[in-house]
């Protein structure tokens, strides 16, 4: 059977049942046990120190009404960061490759901030689509076109991580496919590829990083924008 390039992005399926029911539970294995003694080894020592560091870079633009999303943030950001690091291990299927995953988190979550705005303060979020000083004709076009804005902003949100993580994927597959073509023929051309191969795999991994970081820090961002 032929595959695609682009079968790596449907979800795997065993008799019928999607896996990724089964790689959700994944995570639960990662949390400690309760005890008296919460920091009784260096995993939890780690996990502590990683929640800590998350939860402070995410609430420093923040003041201290947005604080209480920060277990909001800091769940999305590990939860991203998990999905995004697991899916680069081979033989797995990434769920946030998926456009309607992404956007089903950063829509609901941008115009949870947008009313918590609308809410507290009214006049200075509504300020915000039509610029001061507008002659009185241009009114209605300029508040369509700052609304067509807003809501293209935040779908880039969820298309930035899509693309990025889908361009890896498929570069990490193109160029292992080429390195193992190329062994038969040009054995020093393909041991060329593998360590450009190598250096990208380290590239991505980064990349999954930032991109589950800029993902969480632009919410936070409107967040403050709103409170």
């Amino acid at each position: 059977m032929n595959l695609s390039f682009f079968d790596q992005f449907s979800s795997p399926n065993l008799f019928g049942i999607p896996l990724i029911l089964l790689s959700l539970l994944f995570p639960a294995l990662l949390f400690p046990s309760p005890n008296n003694r919460w920091i009784n080894n260096r995993l939890s020592t780690i996990q502590t120190w990683l929640l800590h560091l998350i939860t402070k870079q995410l609430m420093v633009p923040l003041n201290k009404n947005g604080h209480k999303w920060a277990m909001m943030f800091t769940s999305l950001m590990i939860m991203l960061l998990t999905i995004n690091l697991l899916g680069l291990l081979p033989y797995t299927f990434t769920p946030t490759t998926q456009l309607s995953m992404n956007m089903a988190l950063a829509f609901p979550l941008w115009l949870a901030t947008l009313l918590t705005g609308l809410r507290n303060q009214p006049s200075a979020s509504l300020a915000h689509l039509l610029p001061e000083g507008t002659p009185t004709p241009l009114i209605p076009a300029l508040i369509l076109i700052e609304t067509t804005s807003l809501l293209i902003r935040r779908l880039a949100l969820g298309v930035r991580l899509t693309a990025n993580l889908t361009a890896g994927h498929l570069l990490i597959q193109l160029i292992s496919t080429a390195s193992i073509a190329l062994v038969p023929t040009l054995p020093a051309v393909s041991i060329l590829t593998m360590i450009i191969l190598l250096l990208l795999t380290i590239l991505e991994v980064a990349v999954a990083m930032v991109q589950a970081y800029v993902f969480v820090l632009l919410l936070s961002l409107d967040l403050q924008e709103n409170i």
